[in-house]
């Protein structure tokens, strides 16, 4: 399977080199669909290097989506569509040469900085001596009352019963699913729509089902049909700054998909984590139809992803199932992150952080707009994303795979589609993700090369 490997001679990294052997072997068919890798020591003992330097070749083709792997398994060749399928990223690449726009990411330290000032101080809070303690499944009250505030305005009504504390709104999200679904019921989702709920369905036995969009967002006619042919148990809306397209439901279409919800008694998930980086965003759906709408948030999009604190906001019935789903996954959530979120917000550190976010990001796509705004590019002033909709001849994956081969990272509309049917051809561009201005021109800049060059840098073109 890998005898005989021959790395290329040249002076880049061994990983990469290796990477590249093992890729061209899958490209020519050496390694099929299925096939799994020898374990990492045998790899990295035949050819005399080291066990790191295997674990990172593999992982970068992990990335490509070319390599799968799974607990009792190992590593697999992966099954792709059309021979470039896309992987579930969900975290920065740390290739050297490679700027990874696939990734979202604080585009600012604000909140290093914030936190290097706190954290001398968290000693002295009065909640320091109940950080060595258990904490109920939903989370310490006064976490909660901090979040419940904070999100008053938007939904909840700043009523702690109301909030369960998660470990990031994947996690918030996995216990929703848990508590109010069964295996084997339907949900709905936009026809391309964030990475996480395609997974958690599968976890859960659930049949995800896509609904189709415009550029206002979902269809209230798609889903009234959904509703009445599927008799779906949930539907799940990124409804601000949707993840990967950018489009914000305007109010009226809001109003439009609460009521066919209601109509036909289909319960609403609500994923608002972009909510706090929109300027004057639209009415929550929690606050059109709190009785049917369960929010969840999280301070990873606005503040760091790395801090791990989500949210869910829920009729108090369903409040106390999403309490006893977390109790089951994980007890509670870690109460030193809940007390430096909740001081953070109460003393205002959360707001300023937020707004140097959003003055950076404005310089972001300004560069955006100013390098590739004479293409189809749905983006916001003030998201962390934006949404390219690729010319003829391009298709997500080629375009994809070919700005990986120039050193930059973007994930294709393949990675975000509900099903196996046939999604637009665009990719989505983090631009928070780029470490520095000048990354993000040269990234955007290399991207417009090969969209002047249409079909002469497809791959497989010469």
């Amino acid at each position: 399977m890998l005898q005989d490997l021959q790395l290329a001679s040249d002076e880049g990294p061994v990983y990469r080199r290796l990477a590249d052997a093992i890729a061209e072997r899958i490209t020519a068919g050496t390694l099929a669909v299925g096939d799994r890798l020898p374990p990492q020591r045998e790899i990295a003992r035949a050819l005399g290097i080291n066990v790191t330097t295997v674990t990172r070749a593999l992982s970068t083709l992990q990335q490509r989506g070319l390599l799968e792997a799974r607990p009792g398994r190992g590593t697999t060749v992966a099954a792709r569509n059309g021979g470039e399928g896309p992987g579930f990223v969900s975290a920065p690449s740390e290739d050297t040469g490679v700027i990874d726009l696939s990734v979202n990411r604080p585009a600012t330290s604000a909140y290093l900085d914030a936190l290097a000032l706190l954290l001398p101080r968290l000693s002295k809070d009065r909640h320091y001596v109940t950080l060595q303690d258990y904490h109920p499944p939903e989370g310490p009250l006064w976490a909660r009352e901090a979040i419940a505030e904070w999100m008053r305005p938007a939904a909840g009504d700043g009523d702690p019963s109301r909030v369960v504390l998660a470990a990031g709104a994947q996690h918030g999200l996995d216990c929703v699913l848990g508590a109010v679904t069964r295996q084997g019921e339907v949900v709905l989702a936009d026809e391309v729509t964030y990475q996480g709920i395609n997974a958690l369905c599968r976890v859960h036995g659930l049949d995800l089902r896509g609904v189709a969009m415009d550029r206002g967002g979902m269809r209230a006619d798609a889903f009234e049909s959904a509703c009445a042919q599927l008799r779906p148990r949930a539907v799940f809306l990124v409804p601000t700054l949707h993840n990967p397209t950018t489009i914000t439901l305007g109010e009226e279409r809001r109003h439009e998909l609460v009521a066919v919800a209601r109509r036909h008694n289909v319960l609403i998930i609500e994923d608002d984590v972009y909510r706090p980086l929109a300027d004057n965003p639209p009415p929550s759906l929690a606050s059109l139809e709190p009785e049917l709408t369960v929010h969840i948030g999280a301070l990873s999009k606005c503040l760091a992803p790395g801090l791990r604190l989500g949210f869910v906001i829920a009729p108090r019935a369903i409040a106390g199932q999403v309490a006893a789903a977390l109790r089951i996954n994980c007890w509670s959530i870690s109460p030193l992150t809940a007390l430096i979120g909740a001081r953070l917000i109460e003393e205002g550190s959360a707001a300023r952080i937020i707004e140097a976010q959003k003055q950076e990001l404005r310089q972001r796509q300004a560069i955006l707009t100013e390098i590739l705004g004479r293409y189809d590019v749905q983006s916001h002033a003030t998201s962390t994303h934006a949404w390219l909709r690729l010319p003829e001849p391009w298709r997500g994956a080629g375009f994809a795979r070919t700005c990986l081969e120039r050193g930059v990272a973007v994930l294709p509309g393949d990675a975000f589609a509900v099903g196996r049917e046939p999604v637009q051809h665009g990719v989505r561009i983090n631009v928070g993700a780029a470490r520095s201005l000048d990354d993000l021109r040269t990234a955007l800049n290399t991207m417009a090369e090969l969209l002047a060059a249409g079909h002469l840098q497809l791959p497989g073109f010469v």
